[in-house]
């Protein structure tokens, strides 16, 4: 869920401020890490006092760096509380999100390691906080405990001075300043006394890439916010400096071909941008072969990360076809697989890609075809009127949502199963953006989603947002076969809950 929600380009770093607070995770062995498609074990138990008769539900987060995503596992823990999971890895070591239904605003880092089995036993007192942890393999308490509340400071941490106009500055200027920030903002961690100094290290590098995600890689959004935050005289144009392939010699200062970056939640993320930003313009790779793919994106990137050579390509094209398979839910075509056999061999990254190739082939069978519909000529207080009009006598669910915003997307992964289990009934999934999801990259994501999508204007989008009491997304409206609004809320609950519903107005 994101607060003060208008179509301005920073909802989208609110909203990744969100996300990283519920999912992060972090490892921080010093060794190298070793990428290795396998599975882990994670056992243990559950005890608290004010929990003797409901079912306790255990949620966890396992990031999956390679191929591009996180995976989110929820079971329920026995009457004993007892509970168990077992998950792919693609690392030998990740710490994964962990949260329980007791108290899930208060989320865990939790190592795992590939081919291994962890077990941690967690008691609650009778307000729900937790009382002990006991973990085998033996891991620092406060590291599990700290480190998402150091991180929380540091998103909130504001100097104790006015905003400062970047918009009329040059490009390196703003570089120093963001530089700056980070580094008032690594001075929470740096002091910290219970956290270890390795998970002190990774939450550095951490949070450096995360800074650079919400607000270097969209430098013309992040002027337009800071023009608006910073300028008296609203009536002023803003003329955006436009800034060219040079601008991302930044890049050249992360060493990026070091592969602690691996343990690093936001390395996604910022693997993401590097594959989509405009201004670098690489190729998708499509049925290109790896050899050739790599020339050409070696030609725009070598200069400007410092090498030419290295595990970081091999990476960059896991996470290249990573988008394919997860963003657009598109299996490999048998092109893909050969060109993937003949560079990688049977090696893990092969391993790790055609694996969660499987994964999407099943999950292809339960999408939609997307439709795309328009109402740009469609008046403002008309834009929810007409898109009922096209489904009368069906209960409709429309999802309010945008690219940028990893809560939406995540619930629309949750949803998956249970929207493909309301397929035959009588029911029209509606999916609304508007511009501040950019363009190109909502026609790749409305891929993998399926059903029907409108790219509603900003003007259509605020009156809905307005009309209907919202001020953050992903927010809901469910109406009834009459075309009467029956429910509308902000925030996803739940797949079932949201089955529920829906199939209350059946």
């Amino acid at each position: 869920m994101i607060r003060n929600l208008k179509p301005i380009p920073m909802k989208k770093i609110i909203c990744t401020i969100l996300s990283l607070i519920i999912m992060l995770s972090f490892a921080y062995a010093q060794k190298e890490s070793i990428i290795i498609a396998a599975t882990a074990r994670l056992t243990g138990k559950i005890t608290s006092p004010n929990n003797q008769s409901n079912a306790i539900s255990i949620t966890i987060t396992v990031p999956h760096l390679i191929s591009g995503e996180y995976v989110k596992h929820q079971t329920f823990a026995k009457p004993s509380g007892e509970f168990s999971f077992e998950v792919d890895v693609e690392t030998d070591t990740s710490l994964i999100g962990f949260y329980t239904s007791i108290n899930p605003e208060k989320s865990l880092l939790i190592k795992l390691a590939s081919g291994a089995t962890t077990n941690v036993d967690i008691s609650y007192n009778s307000e729900d906080g937790i009382k002990n942890i006991e973990t085998e393999p033996a891991y620092p308490q406060n590291d599990m405990t700290r480190a998402l509340e150091v991180v929380g400071e540091m998103i909130e941490f504001r100097p104790d001075r006015a905003p400062t106009p970047l918009y009329d500055k040059r490009v390196d200027f703003f570089l120093d300043y963001i530089n700056t920030a980070i580094s008032e903002r690594l001075n929470i961690v740096d002091n910290d006394p219970l956290i270890s100094k390795g998970l002190k290290e990774h939450l550095a590098k951490d949070f450096r890439l995360w800074m650079y995600v919400g607000h270097v890689f969209h430098y013309e959004s992040e002027m337009i916010r800071n023009f608006r935050n910073t300028n008296n005289d609203q009536s002023k144009k803003l003329d955006v400096q436009k800034i060219d392939k040079s601008y991302f010699r930044f890049l050249r200062d992360f060493n990026l071909n070091d592969q602690q970056y691996l343990y690093c939640f936001s390395f996604m993320e910022f693997q993401k941008e590097i594959l989509q930003n405009e201004n670098l313009g690489l190729p998708v790779i499509g049925d290109t072969d790896i050899p050739s793919w790599l020339a050409s994106v070696k030609t725009i990137l070598s200069d400007l990360v410092g090498f030419d050579d290295g595990k970081y390509y091999d990476i960059l094209v896991a996470n290249a076809y990573g988008r394919q398979l997860n963003e657009e839910v598109k299996q490999l075509s048998e092109k893909q697989k050969r060109n993937i056999s003949d560079y990688w061999k049977n090696g893990e990254i092969a391993k790790i890609l055609f694996r969660k190739n499987e994964e999407v082939v099943e999950l292809g069978r339960l999408k939609s075809p997307v439709v795309v519909s328009d109402v740009s000529l469609v008046s403002d207080d008309k834009t929810i009127e007409t898109i009922l009009s096209k489904y009368k006598g069906k209960v409709v669910f429309i999802d309010l949502w945008a690219t940028w915003c990893s809560p939406c997307l995540d619930a629309m992964k949750d949803f998956r199963n249970a929207k493909n289990e309301l397929r035959d009934e009588n029911v029209a999934f509606i999916y609304l953006t508007n511009g501040s999801s950019p363009r190109k990259l909502w026609e790749e994501k409305i891929k993998g989603i399926g059903d029907e999508h409108y790219y509603l204007s900003d003007s259509q989008w605020s009156y809905v947002m307005d009309k209907f009491s919202f001020e953050a997304i992903p927010s809901y409206l469910l109406f009834d076969k009459e075309g009467r609004l029956t429910t509308k809320f902000t925030g996803f609950p739940g797949s079932k809950e949201v089955k529920d519903m829906i199939k209350a107005n059946l």
